[in-house]
């Protein structure tokens, strides 16, 4: 039973082991000094010219999504410190009248004895 297994596997991927692999062109910096003709040659600068395009195009759009996503945290962190300081403002002025209003709270009864 086993071998039927790995006997039918084998037959169903055979053509696909047996297919010749298609060459790729990747995309990078090609040496053009080994180029005989001057024609190929200068297909192998432009090609190397538009990968070099292609990839600072791309970087620099990542980088400008990178920025911009700072600059938002930065707004982001300004209106936090603002009502932070906002904050520390109303506490302080609230500090501030806390020994005004005990002063006056102080006075007024001493005045009422002083009255009588």
């Amino acid at each position: 039973m086993m071998g039927r297994i790995v006997l039918v596997a084998s037959i169903a991927l055979a053509p696909l082991l047996l297919t010749p692999a298609c060459a790729q062109d990747v995309p990078g910096i090609e040496i053009c000094t080994v180029e005989k003709t001057m024609e190929r040659r200068t297909s192998c600068l432009q090609s190397n010219v538009d990968f070099l395009m292609k990839t600072i195009t791309k970087l620099s759009g990542e980088q400008r999504q990178k920025l911009d996503a700072a600059n938002r945290q930065i707004d982001g962190l300004k209106s936090a410190v603002v009502s932070l300081q906002k904050t520390i403002d109303d506490l302080q002025a609230a500090q501030k009248k806390v020994p005004e209003d005990t002063k006056k709270k102080v006075d007024a009864p001493a005045a009422k004895d002083g009255a009588k």
